[in-house]
């Protein structure tokens, strides 16, 4: 296995060595849907889709579980607000969710799980703790039952995370609470009226603790002792670190919940933690009307996942709100598809054999930018190096077609040229593919970019023609100064225009 990820669990880089042989099996902590999910979230699902590319593209058969939080206080608290019920909201904020983490290039994980779907496995793990001593059920004064995990019953807390309990005790953001036995431990299950919203369980009418949730869904389609465990740094303590010592305390001969842990960093807006509770955060919906998913995928990768990303948005002078690193992404974008376009072109003059002997020193850039994706991919997802070669290809593609244009007249050199944009091409391909990046034909990201440029700056394509037709009747008629000053008005309107033997074609700018 060439794959090294850089574990959590012991602060190392370390080869990724499955658990069965030829098999991965990787779970990701989803998300919690009583909103529509925010940068972000994208971020989070994108590192393990990232990881599961590269593995299938080694031929390793995945087995790669995303739960979905469809149970939870800030649900009840929307669905009541909203006057429907938790898992009516639930299921609609889901189907948000998945679509848009889709459009950004995230591929459909091998099952999906949610919390309502998994109360039984949920009890049965509540029970074997409370069985072996892990666990203990309260009554409070009005009925209610709630059973909570015993920290100090489990010798291994903190070991994610590197804290201390006795630090924990004495620090501020430890809740006192007089009916559990230690302000640490935390709640399995969280009991409930007879009028309040929940399920009847062993312990009593309730709703299930956050932590347990992923315990129940990992054990139950992965099994204990899972290759990868994947999610936020947010999530390192206290949930992952819960998430473990009630899973290994439920199966001490078992031995550890996952093999490797890997934690993506935030995504900032304002130097802060872009999230809902800070009121800070852009949602993943907004940018996609500005922008295409393939550069906000772009944009993502830019910065290796362990790394934070800076999210910043600017007003125009035009009253346009948009966001600058995206937009430079998407140009990039373009760049790449201008390559595919181009190399698709001369590639069918391609002649059967092997690399040209004319063009000895590109084939060779072409086969070491490649390695160099896999590479840093291979060395703990390292996206930014992937992507430069990614950059890389697609800009000895673009000169490979300004070459074959100069020398078109030489037939042996344009058909060494075209074996070679072949060649170019599918290398693009396969590293694009690894990246998540540039798998929509170029017809069909030109008319969507085209479309959503021009609907955000409150222009039509029949308005653009109409312009631009104008400015082809001027410059027959030999009126430079109206031709310019119609190309200038069009610039201004973020529309570029570029004349040829072939006439006149236009692009709208990110």
């Amino acid at each position: 296995m060439s794959v090294r990820l850089y574990n959590t669990l012991n602060r190392k880089t370390e080869p990724l060595v499955p658990r069965d042989p030829g098999k991965v099996s990787v779970y990701c902590c989803g998300p919690t849907v009583y909103d529509v999910p925010h940068v972000g979230h994208a971020r989070a699902a994108l590192t393990p889709d990232l990881l599961v590319r590269r593995l299938r593209s080694l031929g390793l058969e995945i087995n790669y579980a995303r739960n979905v939080t469809d149970v939870d206080d800030k649900i009840l608290e929307r669905a009541a607000k909203n006057g429907e019920s938790p898992l009516e909201l639930s299921r609609r904020m889901t189907a948000v969710y998945q679509e848009q983490i889709a459009a950004v290039g995230c591929l459909e994980p091998t099952v999906q799980p949610k919390v309502s779907e998994s109360i039984d496995d949920i009890f049965s793990i509540i029970q074997t703790l409370i069985g072996n001593g892990s666990a203990y059920l309260v009554e409070r004064s009005d009925g209610t039952r709630d059973v909570y995990f015993s920290v100090r019953s489990f010798p291994g807390y903190g070991k994610l995370s590197r804290r201390n309990i006795d630090e924990l005790i004495a620090g501020a953001r430890v809740d006192k609470d007089d009916i559990k036995r230690d302000p640490l431990d935390f709640a399995l299950w969280k009991g409930a009226l007879p009028e309040e919203w929940g399920w009847d369980g062993p312990f009593g009418k309730g709703r299930p603790g956050w932590h347990i949730e992923c315990s129940a869904m990992s054990s139950r389609y992965l099994g204990h002792g899972f290759d990868v465990h994947a999610g936020g740094m947010d999530l390192i303590f206290p949930h992952h670190e819960n998430e473990i010592a009630q899973s290994e305390a439920a199966c001490p001969e078992c031995g550890p919940l996952a093999r490797i842990w890997i934690h993506n960093g935030f995504v900032n807006a304002d130097k802060e933690k872009m999230s809902k509770s800070l009121g800070n955060f852009v949602t993943l919906g907004d940018v996609l009307e500005r922008n295409d998913p393939i550069a906000v995928r772009w944009f993502l990768l830019g910065a290796h996942y362990r790394v934070p990303v800076q999210f910043d948005t600017e007003k125009r002078e035009d009253g346009r709100v948009v966001f600058p690193g995206i937009e430079e992404a998407e140009r990039r974008v373009d760049y790449v598809y201008s390559a595919i376009e181009r190399l698709t072109a001369l590639s069918e003059d391609a002649a059967p054999g092997g690399p040209p002997k004319a063009l000895a020193a590109q084939a060779a850039a072409v086969k070491t930018a490649e390695k160099q994706a896999e590479d840093a991919l291979d060395d703990d997802l390292n996206s930014p190096v992937a992507l430069a070669a990614l950059g890389e290809l697609a800009r000895i593609g673009n000169e490979l077609a300004d070459l074959a244009e100069k020398r078109k007249k030489d037939a042996g050199y344009r058909a060494a040229a075209a074996t070679l944009a072949r060649e170019t091409l599918a290398a693009l391909t396969r590293v694009g593919a690894l990246l998540g990046l540039c798998e929509v034909p170029p017809e069909q990201y030109r008319e969507r970019t085209r479309e959503r440029r021009l609907r955000i700056r409150g222009l039509t394509p029949g308005h653009v023609e109409s312009r631009v037709q104008e400015r082809t009747s001027a410059r027959s008629a030999k009126d430079f100064q109206a031709s310019d000053r119609i190309r200038d008005e069009l610039l201004a309107l973020g529309v570029t225009v570029h004349d040829s033997p072939q006439g006149t074609t236009w692009a709208v700018a990110p």
